[in-house]
């Protein structure tokens, strides 16, 4: 037996292979025992609003102040914003613990050289510029860049609090992958409203609450949308719903040894079809699934909610134990869905986003379901300490129908 012929070429992805490998990679069923969270942070100056650091810099400074991360996973944004991502932990209070105490330590190491973390989901002075060099954020900024300049400002000036819920078994009921998929829909305007805290954008209010969150909705829709709808009652599998606008989303880049390079308009469902003469691969499939943005992000064993805006100093542990528990405890799901349902009549995607980053707490059904939401969330708690942040949030914002944002651009 010659060598060539222990090798045999993996066969021609199709489109139902190509829907058969989103569906069974995205959807890993995992029930709720962990959660996690992503903490995106933008790098400011005080002496020089307008400077950026590059990573390496970034990376070199808190390496000598003996700062890099002890739990927490370190990266960065093309913009050169830091973002810390936890360990899977079993507890809120566990992941706030342990990616705060990082936090504090990148923020004290940036102090000391004139530096600091804005915790705000639009940089409020700077124009977007991309310090991070890399043949993927080229290729994603020349895609945006076809539907404007949404993509730069979305690429270089945004930062969130992104949280991680697990994805949930693979039955019925609240633990289910189905009930969480659609609740996490259901819920995401009332934490785009009450976390909006964006108002400015080149040292100027804007017209909305949530600035980071309209540059989001103006970039390429195919990888950015909602991928549930139909709400509140969307029939679809989440597992075909997702495979379908995976498929159908325009491919970022096609990589290569040079410059990575893709016909315009051209989908992953156009690619496997043959409308590129470069055969696509299940890795090329894996990296077109790693360019999607939407605000409910299936990873495989977890869900990841996307839509929230920075929050400043250790309340970013606040959209994290809100979302655990509306997702973890069947009592807080089942009143969370009773509050967010009649929010979803005759009502899309579409328009509860833009009143949610505009008038966001101001509209008074996005208010009430986020009042009863957050009072669900609340009386969910075992952990005092969490229950006490979440309690004075509430008092602060929710309760009273105002956002951060209203404190930045009435003081």
């Amino acid at each position: 037996m010659s060598d060539a012929s222990l090798f045999v070429a993996a066969p021609p992805l199709t489109v139902d292979a190509a829907f058969d490998h989103i569906a069974a990679q995205s959807f890993r069923p995992a029930p709720p025992e962990r959660i996690g969270a992503e903490v995106e942070s933008i790098v400011s100056s005080p002496a020089d609003r307008r400077r950026r650091l590059d990573p390496e810099s970034l990376k070199a400074l808190l390496a000598v102040r003996d700062a890099l991360p002890r739990s927490s996973r370190l990266s960065f944004e093309p913009g050169g914003a830091v973002e810390l991502s936890s360990r899977p932990t079993a507890s809120v209070g566990e992941c706030f613990a342990e990616l705060e105490a990082d936090r504090l330590r990148v923020a004290s190491a940036l102090s000391g050289e004139g530096h600091e973390l804005l915790g705000l989901g639009l940089d409020p002075i700077r124009l977007p510029r991309r310090v991070l060099r890399t043949p993927r954020y080229q290729a994603m900024e020349e895609l945006f860049d076809q539907d404007g300049r949404a993509g730069r400002w979305m690429m270089s000036n945004t930062a969130s609090v992104q949280v991680c819920v697990d994805i949930g078994a693979d039955a019925p009921g609240p633990h289910g992958i189905t009930e969480r998929w659609h609740l996490a829909h259901l819920l995401a305007p009332v934490l785009i409203a009450a976390f909006a805290n964006s108002p400015l954008r080149r040292g100027e209010p804007s017209m909305w609450r949530s600035t980071r969150q309209h540059v989001w909705a103006a970039i390429d829709p195919t990888r950015s949308r909602p991928a549930a709808q139909g709400l509140p009652h969307d029939p679809a599998d989440p597992r075909e719903s997702w495979a379908r606008y995976a498929l159908d989303a325009r491919v970022m880049a096609v990589r290569g040894p040079g410059r990575w390079t893709v016909p315009r308009g051209l989908t992953f469902r156009d690619w496997v079809n043959g409308d590129y003469h470069q055969a696509p691969t299940l890795d090329d499939l894996d990296f077109h699934l790693s360019t999607l943005f939407p605000p409910v992000r299936p990873r495989g064993s977890y869900l990841e909610l996307r839509m929230i805006d920075a929050q400043p100093g250790p309340d970013w542990i606040v959209p994290v134990a809100v979302a655990a528990a509306l997702f973890d405890d069947p009592v807080a799901a089942g009143r969370a869905r009773a509050a967010l349902e009649p929010l979803w009549h005759r009502a899309t995607a579409a328009d509860l986003y833009l009143r949610a980053a505009t008038a966001a707490l101001h509209d008074d059904p996005i208010h009430r379901a986020a009042t009863a939401c957050f009072a669900a969330a609340l009386a969910a708690q075992t952990d005092p300490a969490i229950a006490a942040i979440i309690d004075r949030f509430t008092g602060a914002y929710v309760a009273r129908g105002r956002t951060r944002a209203d404190d930045l651009v009435t003081t």
